[in-house]
């Protein structure tokens, strides 16, 4: 039987464009720590590093340089949740779930602990009018879906679907935007299974010009990515969607889920 939403006609879509950004090395220092859910560590960092830092797009990526358990330097990428030029601060969140390196240090950070940074490298800023928005991811891409809310003009329509632990762990989200919030609720163990979203997205509607944004679990990420091209007939240039991270494997994403 033919699903008629194959019959609907999208606008053109929204042109992705890259914004290169200049490279150094920041060395700041912890200003606040906040266990903002029980299973998130909001940290705040300073410093004169950071005034000429930047961050154009909520789904850009910083390094941050930390010890290895060997002592040799290892890298791991974390989203701007927060940036003040006037304050001077930059605000990183923390899923504390599973352990490494970096969950190592967050657990360990207090007012006055150094970390350095890189980056972003560069910003995907997506071009042009977009009216309405769906977001969907866990934990991981709280940071981006979070800020992407809160960064929205009045004009604009967004719909989040995030999966997380549970009622706990849901996060309140401050925007001028029109904002529909659903929050899926299941154990960090089956943070790689799909079948929670893929559920909430059949509960909401998706009009020609949404751009549908997902960030999770890698194995997640690309059956939400099928759901959508295969089942809602989302035109693949009206959706971004990474694997933010791989169950099982330590350091590991997948940025283009069309290799996956």
């Amino acid at each position: 039987m033919q699903n008629p939403l194959k019959e609907q006609v999208w606008p053109p879509a929204p042109v992705n464009e890259i914004v290169r950004h200049s490279m150094r090395r920041r060395s700041l220092s912890v200003a606040a720590v906040e266990h903002l859910t029980p299973h998130t560590l909001r940290i705040t960092l300073t410093g004169p590093d950071l005034a000429d830092f930047t961050s154009a797009s909520p789904d850009d990526h910083i390094k941050i340089f930390l010890p290895g358990a060997d002592g040799v330097e290892v890298r791991r990428d974390y989203t701007p949740r927060r940036y003040s030029r006037e304050a001077t601060t930059l605000v990183l969140d923390f899923v504390t779930h599973q352990t490494g390196p970096a969950i190592t240090w967050a657990r360990a950070a207090r007012v006055g602990t150094r970390l350095d940074i890189g980056g972003p490298k560069g910003s995907r800023v997506i071009a042009g009018t977009v009216a309405q928005w769906l977001l969907v991811g866990d934990e991981t891409a709280l940071p981006a879906i979070a800020r992407r809310v809160e960064e929205l003009p009045a004009h604009a329509t967004v719909t989040t679907i995030v999966a997380v632990s549970g009622l706990e762990d849901e996060q309140s989200m401050t925007t001028a935007a029109r904002h529909d919030a659903h929050w899926v609720h299941r154990p960090m163990a089956q943070a790689d299974q799909a079948q929670a979203l893929v559920a909430a997205l059949g509960e909401v509607s998706i009009p020609p010009g949404t751009f549908v944004w997902v960030g999770a679990e890698a194995h997640v990420a690309r059956t939400v990515r099928q759901y959508l091209l295969q089942e809602r007939c989302v035109p693949v240039q009206w959706m971004k969607v990474a694997g933010y991270w791989i169950m099982g494997q330590e350091n590991a994403s997948v940025r283009d889920m069309a290799d996956f």
